[in-house]
Formats: C-alpha cells, sequence, structure tokens
C-alpha cells in the first residue's frame, strides 16, 4: 500500500512540476513574440523614415512559377501520351528620386507566361512553348511640389505586350495635371490634360483620342511583405468605347535570404481590344461584331509561384 501511495505522489508531482515548466515555457516563448513585435515596429519605422528621405530609391522583386510534366499510355485522360509545361515570369521595378522642390518616380511590371501542351500521337501539333499571358507596362512621373502633399505633373505611360503582338496594339498616355501623396507610399495621379496614342495595324478598330488620365499606385515594404497595386484609367473625351483601365496587383513575402512565395493577379476592361478579338474569330461571328453590339468582357490573369525580392 505504501508502495502504491508514493509512486502516485511521485508522479502528481512530476506532473505538476512538468505543467509548471510547460507553462512558464509558453509565458517565456509569448513574451519574446512581443518583444520581436515591438522590434519589428521600430524597424517598419525606420523604414518609413528612410523611404521619405530625399534621394533615389531602387527596389524590386518578381515572381517565378513552374511546371512540367510528361504523361505516357495514361488512358484515363484525353491525350494519354503528351508532355507538358507551364512557365511563369513577372518582374515589378521602381525607381524613384524624391528631393525638396520635385519628384521623378519611374515603375516597370512585366508578367510574361509560357504554356506547352505536346501530343505524343499528333505529329503536327506544336511540340513548343507558346505564349499565353504577355503584360508589359512602363511609368515615368515627374512632378513639381506646390506643397509636400500636391505637385503640378506631368505622366507618360506606355503598355504593351512583348511576345506574339509587340506594339499591336500599344498605347502611350502623354499628360499633365495634378499628383496627390497623402502617405509616402501612395501616389494619386489626376491628369484631365491627356493624350491616348494607340498604335495598331487594325486601324478600323483601334483610334487614339484625347481624355483624362487618373492613376493610383500604392508600393510598400513591411518586413518581409513586398506589395504594390496600381490602377491606371483613361477616359476618352470622345466616347466611352475608347476608354480603358488596368489593375494590377503584387505580393511577395520572403521566406530564407529574399526567396519566399508571390502572387499576381491583374484585370483589364478594353472595348478595342474585345472587339479587335472577336473580329479575328474563325469562323467569323455573325452578325460582325461592332462596339455596339459585344459586351466589355474584363480580362484577368493570375500566378502563384516563387518569389525574389532584389
Amino acid at each position: 500500500m505504501k508502495k502504491i501511495v508514493f509512486t502516485l505522489l511521485s508522479f502528481f508531482v512530476i506532473s505538476t512540476t512538468f505543467a509548471q515548466t510547460l507553462e512558464e515555457l509558453k509565458a517565456a516563448k509569448a513574451a519574446k513574440k512581443d518583444s520581436i513585435n515591438a522590434i519589428q515596429g521600430r524597424v517598419d519605422a525606420l523604414q518609413g523614415q528612410i523611404d521619405a528621405f530625399p534621394g533615389w530609391k531602387i527596389r524590386a522583386f518578381g515572381t517565378i512559377g513552374a511546371n512540367i510534366s510528361s504523361f505516357n499510355n495514361w488512358y484515363l485522360q484525353g491525350t494519354p501520351n503528351n508532355n507538358s509545361g507551364n512557365i511563369g515570369v513577372t518582374v515589378n521595378a521602381i525607381a524613384n528620386l524624391n528631393k525638396e522642390k520635385f519628384f521623378w518616380r519611374n515603375s516597370a511590371n512585366v508578367n510574361l507566361q509560357w504554356v506547352k501542351l505536346d501530343d505524343k500521337d499528333d505529329p503536327n501539333d506544336s511540340d513548343s512553348f507558346d505564349g499565353t499571358t504577355d503584360v508589359f507596362n512602363i511609368t515615368s512621373l515627374y512632378g513639381y511640389k506646390l506643397s509636400e502633399k500636391f505637385a503640378i505633373s506631368a505622366l507618360g505611360e506606355y503598355r504593351t505586350s512583348i511576345i506574339n503582338n509587340f506594339n499591336n496594339p500599344g498605347y502611350l498616355d502623354f499628360g499633365i495635371g495634378a499628383t496627390w501623396t497623402p502617405i509616402t507610399d501612395m501616389v494619386v495621379v489626376i491628369h484631365p490634360l491627356n493624350y491616348n496614342f494607340v498604335f495598331a495595324e487594325n486601324d478600323a478598330v483601334y483610334e487614339s483620342s484625347a481624355g483624362a488620365k487618373i492613376v493610383v499606385d500604392y508600393t510598400r515594404q513591411i518586413g518581409k511583405v513586398n506589395f504594390k497595386t496600381n490602377f491606371s484609367t483613361f477616359q476618352s473625351y470622345k466616347s466611352g468605347d475608347l476608354s480603358n483601365w488596368t489593375w494590377i496587383n503584387s505580393f511577395g513575402y520572403t521566406l530564407w535570404k529574399g526567396i519566399g512565395l508571390g502572387f499576381e493577379f491583374g484585370l483589364r476592361g478594353n472595348k478595342q481590344e474585345t472587339l479587335a478579338n472577336a473580329l479575328a474569330q474563325e469562323p467569323a461571328l455573325t452578325p460582325t461584331p461592332t462596339f455596339d453590339n459585344i459586351d466589355n468582357e474584363t480580362q484577368s490573369y493570375w500566378l502563384l509561384g516563387l518569389n525574389y525580392a532584389f
């Protein structure tokens, strides 16, 4: 009986001691997390002061997504013998100069993707990687400061594709107006005097016109997170059919030595591109597509993969 009592008592003492030790370790861990959060907060505050300091600020991050596969006699699918793959690359880069009287902000966004589906049983199909997503945007904004948050500005923005249809179409916006910088990393551009030059072989669909340009850009690095969102729209004074908008969002989370996870998605509305695509359909659509009888469908893309911050 004494042995049983002693054993139970020993077990109780050991369990109590272990529980106390576990709780102490959890409390110590929580305290260190609070300390890390406090340190990170101070680091972010210092980074904000660095970003606001006059001079050139250069930053870049990008995402790579890829998968490659090969099937042999996999009869459950429609193409049992094939080689397939998908490769995508995005790059976001900024180079900003901030002075007492003026600023000059430059940015670039490139998103390229290739897809391959090689049917080994079809000698006539393509065995190469074909371009799919194809985005190329560069922007340059100059502003003369009237105050800390407002400036008279001039903007140049060029958008096109580069894999298959370089500059066909291509869009070049140039205009003047005002820029508002409510916080360090946000820029709001409102240019009522803007001209949208459109370069394309199909003159029957694409047309240049004057209008208003609005751009909202927010680029931020918080600890291990890189984030950029850019909304750009042109509103034509001649016709709403000639207006367009693009919204691109990029995220990057660094896990180890600049390498991490990245995600990007983009949306676009452009009725000229929708009409050009409808007219190019084979066989030809009936009735013949026009601005009046087509819907301005929203275009979209997304990419998830490995990310690298420069």
